[in-house]
């Protein structure tokens, strides 16, 4: 198989958005709500284990609070505080609060400078991912991408493998001629049960998951004037993570 198509995580792989970005935001969403709920960096860190914002928030009530705090209406309820949530995330955003992450600028415009079609797979929401984009890459870089498999489009979120075998469909590839970024284990338990080929870098919430069958685990992309650190894995003398690279692992 040759490769034609990288097909990218949002949370945690473009940007480190969830401890800056998400957390914070689901936190003034439950102020905004007069709720006195707080998600801290330890609490959010256990959260992670549910993808999906909405789910994330019904895991909260179900788990973490006694049954007579629970409110009686969370099926109500988890739409609107995640649409408020959505609310403060793109306003954090715009605000240039959350980064890309070393090297994935890079390598976007040297796959898009070499051919290669790209394609998003993520829990989060279309707006969500649009307003990253455009805040980090600028005006009309979601056109960019070719697929953004997103939020709801499918039922079972990640560690299904619903998200990426939906953007394999949309890209009419096999899953041999991608290869899918990751930073979860939620997420490679996903991009492989869709039979993609997956590249892991870690962040703070998820250096410490277990990422068997990953090509290759590193503390990021890299830059040519700031090497990644390899955790695991074979980067055929490459101290950043470049398109021939990928290519080699395709081969």
């Amino acid at each position: 198989m040759s490769l034609n198509a990288l097909i990218f995580d949002v949370d945690g792989t473009l940007a480190d958005t969830e401890r800056d970005g998400h957390r914070p935001a689901f936190n003034q969403a439950f102020a905004e709500a007069g709720l006195d709920w707080y998600w801290d960096e330890a609490l959010y860190g256990e959260l992670l284990a549910v993808t999906g914002g909405k789910e994330r928030i019904k895991y909260f009530v179900e788990s973490f609070l006694a049954p007579e705090h629970r409110p009686q209406d969370i099926e109500l309820l988890a739409p609107s505080l995640h649409q408020i949530k959505t609310r403060h995330y793109t306003e954090l955003v715009a605000k240039g609060a959350l980064p890309l992450r070393p090297g994935v600028r890079r390598l976007l415009l040297d796959a898009r400078r070499s051919g290669l079609r790209l394609a998003i797979a993520t829990t989060t929401t279309p707006d969500n991912v649009r307003a990253l984009l455009r805040h980090s890459l600028g005006e009309g870089s979601d056109s960019w991408f070719e697929v953004i498999a997103a939020g709801d489009v499918v039922p079972a979120k990640k560690p299904a493998p619903d998200i990426y075998r939906w953007a394999l469909q949309a890209l009419n590839l096999p899953a041999g001629d991608c290869i899918a970024l990751e930073d979860s284990a939620n997420g490679i338990r996903s991009s492989l049960g869709a039979g993609i080929p997956t590249l892991i870098t870690v962040n703070g919430y998820t250096e410490g998951d277990s990422f068997d069958g990953a090509l290759a685990i590193l503390s990021d992309l890299g830059e040519p004037d700031a090497p990644c650190r390899v955790i695991r894995g074979n980067l055929k003398a490459k101290t950043f993570v470049d398109v021939d690279l990928l290519k080699s692992w395709s081969d």
